[in-house]
Parts: structure tokens; sequence; C-alpha cells
């Protein structure tokens, strides 16, 4: 079982959606994102296949989830799947992420008999409040905190104050923030209590993958 804190510090999440700028063989360039991603020291992937441009193909996404897992556990990193518990299960994941407008949550943690960790997106205060005491739910992903152009269903941008808001409910649950987190931003979120940055384009259009992770480490 992974120290969840320290899981979520640098949590990348991408599907070859993000990686059209990089060419035509968008499935290639998110498997050689990754490496290097690994290679240089992100703490967990989420694979998210999710939005325009992404494959429809229900093989196609299971083979290229399966290359992405394989490489996490060449590097021993956690492997989570965005949404897809079905595709979860299947691959035997180290976790799952659910969005709130996905599957309900004690649906969710019904259907996986704690076979894998659960994280769940939160964009309020009341929606961390509501289920701060289930059972089964690991981390919350926090956010949008900045807008950001990587999700076209991204809800509005609600700052550091969600953060600090959550934590002032005693709510002592590892959070990792998402949403518009760059190498410039990163240190201002890291010391508004939580425990990590999830990132997407800092990450698929980085230059220098080792200087941007350290960057996105700092505190």
């Amino acid at each position: 079982m992974p120290n969840i804190k320290n899981m979520i510090q640098v949590y990348f999440i991408a599907g070859t959606q993000d990686c059209l700028h990089l060419g035509n063989n968008h499935r290639e360039n998110l498997l050689f994102i990754l490496e290097e991603a690994l290679k240089n020291g992100i703490t967990c992937f989420q694979f998210r296949e999710k939005g325009e441009n992404c494959l429809q193909n229900k093989e196609e996404i299971f083979n290229l989830a399966k290359k992405a897992q394989k490489l996490c556990k060449k590097y021993n990193i956690p492997f989570f799947i965005n949404d897809n518990v079905e595709l979860a299960l299947k691959l035997n994941a180290t976790g799952i992420h659910i969005g709130q407008d996905d599957k309900e949550i004690r649906e969710v943690i019904k259907q996986i008999k704690g076979k894998l960790l659960i994280g769940l997106s939160v964009n309020t205060l009341n929606q961390a409040i509501k289920v701060k005491d289930i059972q089964g739910i690991d981390y919350f992903g926090v956010g949008p905190i900045y807008e950001t152009t990587s999700k076209s269903d991204a809800k509005q941008s609600v700052g550091l104050d969600l953060i600090k808001n959550i934590r002032s409910e005693n709510i002592s649950k590892p959070l990792v923030a998402i949403g518009g987190i760059n190498e410039l931003n990163a240190n201002e979120i890291l010391k508004s209590n939580c425990n990590g940055v999830a990132i997407i384009s800092a990450i698929t259009k980085s230059r220098n993958m080792k200087q941007t992770i350290e960057n996105l480490k700092a505190k």
C-alpha cells in the first residue's frame, strides 16, 4: 500500500489527446512522454483518455493503458485510471479517479470491493464535507485551482481558498491540487497545505523534464 501523501506529490495525468502537439503518432508520443516523466521523478500517473480527439475504440484504449501500466511498473510508480472502473479492475490498476460528473462514489466503492485505491474530485467545500467520512476514498483532487485549457470539461476555477477552507473544516484527507498548475505557481500551491500537484500540460509540453519535475516538487 503506497503512502498516499507521497504518492500524489507530482501526479501526472494524460491521454493521447494531450500529446497531439508532438505529431500524428499520439499513442507512441504518450508513452514516450510518460517514460521521460517516470525517469525524472513523477510520483503517480493517471491514464485519462477523455475529451476531444481521444481514442474511441475500447480495445485500443485497453492496449494503450496496458502499455502505460507496464511502464509504471518498470519504474515502480502507482498507475491510476480515470473514471473507467471496468478498465481499472480488468488491468488490476493501483487505483481509480472519479470526477463529480462520473459514477456515484458509493457505487464505485461497492463495485471495487477494496481492490483499488480511490481518488475523488471535489470542486466545492460542500462536496468535500458531504463525503469526508466515507470509508474508501483515499484522497481528494481539488480544483481547478486556476483556469486550465487541458480539459474541455473543466469547472470554473476555485483558487487556493478551497484548499484552505477544506483544511479549516478539519478534513485531514490527502489533497492534490489540479488545474492550471505549472512550474511557476506550484510552490505557492504546495504552501497552501495540500500534499501535491496534479498536472497535464506542464509535463506534456515541458522542454526540460528533469527541471520541470524538480520545480513542481519545490516547497
